[in-house]
């Protein structure tokens, strides 16, 4: 998985919502069943901010924790190298940035 959205902090701690700190889990209706699911990251129930992740794999092991909002539904492939560009620990061996991201 390709994990983002930690803007305070950067090392993945961190992160803010436009609600505060942390905002509640919608719902967990939708299920980690594929790549190029986004799904909020968080430490715990209700504990959302700005931090999210998208899928590479099948990731059940999220599924009724962490809530899927979207999904990627063209450039697949640029996920698939992105997740190619991490290092041990996972992280990558530079910047990587998302921008002119459409939304729905």
């Amino acid at each position: 998985m390709i994990m983002g959205g930690d803007f305070t902090r950067g090392n993945g701690k961190g992160g803010k919502s436009i609600y505060g700190d942390k905002f509640d889990d919608e719902n967990f209706q939708v299920k980690h069943t594929k790549p190029g699911l986004l799904s909020m990251v968080n430490s715990g129930p209700n504990t959302n901010g700005s931090q999210f992740l998208i899928t590479t794999v099948v990731t059940s092991w999220l599924d009724d924790k962490h809530v899927v909002f979207g999904e990627v539904v063209e450039g697949l492939e640029v996920v698939k190298a992105l997740a190619k560009l991490g290092g041990l620990g996972g992280k990558p061996g530079g910047t990587i940035m998302i921008s002119e991201c459409g939304t729905i």
